[in-house]
């Protein structure tokens, strides 16, 4: 996946399952403050990365993202990782 699908694919999952105006959803949208997400918000959130992509964020990860950019860089890291396993 590019970083654009995963954008997409997150942008379709905040408006599919959490009902957030798409006009919000940015690169440097905040998760707490621009989309009102709370902390098991994020716990379903991460539940639906892991089954759409097989990606897991981390509980220690999930604790410096701040971002919807930030949670794109862990997927991608970890494809990469696995690429070059």
């Amino acid at each position: 996946m590019t970083e654009n699908e995963i954008f997409e694919f997150l942008k379709k999952v905040l408006t599919d399952y959490f009902e957030i105006d798409e006009s919000k959803i940015t690169m440097e949208a905040n998760l707490n403050e621009d989309l009102d997400m709370d902390s098991i918000d994020a716990i379903d959130m991460i539940s639906y990365i892991k089954k759409e992509t097989g990606k897991e964020i981390e509980p220690a990860q999930y604790k410096e993202v701040k971002t919807i950019k930030d949670i794109i860089d862990i997927i991608m890291k970890q494809m990469n990782n696995n690429e070059n396993n």
